[in-house]
């Protein structure tokens, strides 16, 4: 089995679907006023934004997270350009780096650089990984 995406609803779709592309995904399917849908570097799996009567909208369930080999670089570009971050590249007690900030949602991003450990860390279960 293969991740594909995720869909956030929004409020705002063009306010969304700015923040997304200045933040550094590309967009691959636009479809004012209703979807847009998002690659990440080098990433199988995508993101997408739509707006849609009475779906829910905002943060509070759901974290997204984006893999950054140049966390500390593409943090203070991204600082530089105007976003706001709760959480400056700090190091977690689970062995990832990560900076925090906020979609225009509220919906919670956090860019993070493991390395490694994102998908061996030294408590990680033996499992077989020939599929």
């Amino acid at each position: 089995m293969k991740f594909n995406h995720v869909t956030l609803f929004v409020s705002d779709f063009e306010r969304s679907k700015t923040f997304y592309a200045r933040l550094g995904l590309t967009v691959i399917v636009d479809a004012p006023p209703r979807y847009a849908r998002f690659e990440t570097d080098g990433d199988s799996g995508t993101v997408s934004i739509e707006t849609s009567p009475g779906a829910p909208i905002g943060g509070g369930q759901i974290l997204l997270y984006f893999e950054c080999d140049d966390l500390d670089d593409r943090y203070r570009r991204l600082e530089h350009a105007g976003f706001v971050f709760e959480q400056r590249p700090t190091d977690m007690p689970y062995l990832w780096r990560e900076a925090r900030l906020k979609d225009p949602d509220g919906y919670e991003i956090r860019l993070y650089q493991a390395g490694e450990n994102r998908r061996h860390p030294p408590w990680r279960f033996d499992v077989d990984e020939s599929d």
